[in-house]
C-alpha cells in the first residue's frame, strides 16, 4: 500500500512539473509574439525613405486590371498611365518601382502592415481615405460615370429606375455611390449595388446582362469602350457625380517619400511630361 501512495505522489508531481513546462512555453511564445508586434508597429510607423534609397527600390501597389492607370497588355506585360508616370518619377530618383497586385479590398490594409510602399493606381482622394493615409498632391482629375448596354435604353440616372448595378468593392465609386444617393443609388433596385473585386469581372457581367449598369471611373469605362469591336454597344452616361482627384497614397510616416514624389510631380506638370503621359493614354 504505501508503494501504491508513493507512486501516486510520484506521478502527481510529475504531472505537475509537465503542466508548468506547458504554461511556461505558452508565455514564452506569447511574449514572443508580442515583441514582434510591436518591433512590426514601430516599423510601419517610422519613415522608409532611407531605406528605399538604400536598396533603390520601392513596393507600388496596385489593381493590374485597371485600364488604363495600370493593367496587362496581351503580352502580359504591366503597363498603363499611372505605370508610365511612377516609372519614370522613381526612375527621375534613382529607384526602381516593384510592382505588386494587391486586393483593391484591401490596399490600405497592405501599406500600413509595409507589404507595399505606396499606392499608385487612379486613387481617388477622399475623406475617408485622408484618414487612413497621406496622399500626394493632386496630378490627375476624373469623376464616376455609368456604364449600360446601348439595349437597356439607359440614358440618365433616373432610367436605372428598379435596374440591377455593379461596381467595384471598395472603390471610390462605391463610396460616391452611397455619399450621394440622390443621383443615383434611389433609382436602382434595393438602393444596393453588387460589389466585384475586379472591373473587368463586372464588365463580363454587364456584356452578359446579368447587371443592367456599371457605376466606374471615367477613363476606364471611356478606355475599354473604345477598345471594344462594337463602341456603340455601349452608353456612358455622366452627370451628378463630383469631379475627383487622384494621388499616391503613402503611409502618414513617410514624410520624406511624400516630399520627394511631389517635387517630382511638380516637374512633371512644368516640363510637359505629365501631358505627355496623359495624352498617351487619354488622348487629352
Amino acid at each position: 500500500m504505501p508503494s501504491m501512495k508513493k507512486k501516486i505522489v510520484v506521478n502527481s508531481i510529475v504531472g505537475i512539473l509537465f503542466i508548468a513546462l506547458v504554461v511556461m512555453a505558452a508565455l514564452s511564445l506569447s511574449n514572443n509574439s508580442q515583441k514582434s508586434k510591436s518591433t512590426e508597429q514601430t516599423v510601419v510607423k517610422t519613415d522608409q525613405w532611407s531605406r528605399i534609397k538604400r536598396e533603390k527600390q520601392i513596393t507600388i501597389g496596385l489593381d493590374d486590371t485597371f485600364v488604363p492607370m495600370g493593367f496587362r497588355d496581351k503580352s502580359g506585360k504591366l503597363v498603363g498611365f499611372d505605370v508610365d508616370l511612377a516609372t519614370a518619377v522613381f526612375k527621375s530618383l534613382g529607384i526602381k518601382v516593384k510592382w505588386q497586385p494587391i486586393d483593391w479590398s484591401m490596399k490600405e490594409t497592405e501599406l500600413n502592415t509595409r507589404n507595399i510602399d505606396a499606392i499608385w493606381n487612379g486613387y481617388t482622394i477622399t475623406d475617408d481615405r485622408k484618414k487612413k493615409v497621406a496622399f500626394s498632391t493632386p496630378y490627375h482629375k476624373a469623376t464616376q460615370v455609368l456604364v449600360t448596354l446601348k439595349k437597356s435604353n439607359v440614358n440618365k440616372f433616373s432610367d436605372m429606375q428598379d435596374k440591377v448595378l455593379g461596381d467595384q468593392t471598395a472603390s471610390s465609386g462605391d463610396q460616391t455611390f452611397a455619399q450621394y444617393p440622390k443621383v443615383l443609388k434611389q433609382y436602382v433596385k434595393d438602393q444596393k449595388v453588387i460589389g466585384y473585386d475586379t472591373f473587368d469581372k463586372a464588365f463580363n457581367d454587364l456584356n452578359a446582362s446579368r447587371i443592367d449598369g456599371l457605376l466606374i471611373d471615367e477613363d476606364y469605362a471611356r478606355y475599354y469602350v473604345a477598345h471594344q469591336s462594337n463602341p456603340n454597344d455601349y452608353t456612358i452616361t455622366t452627370g451628378g457625380f463630383p469631379v475627383n482627384d487622384n494621388a499616391v497614397g503613402f503611409r502618414k510616416a513617410e514624410k520624406k517619400l511624400r516630399q520627394a514624389v511631389n517635387k517630382e510631380l511638380k516637374t512633371y506638370k512644368k516640363d510637359g511630361r505629365l501631358q505627355k503621359y496623359s495624352t498617351k493614354w487619354f488622348g487629352n
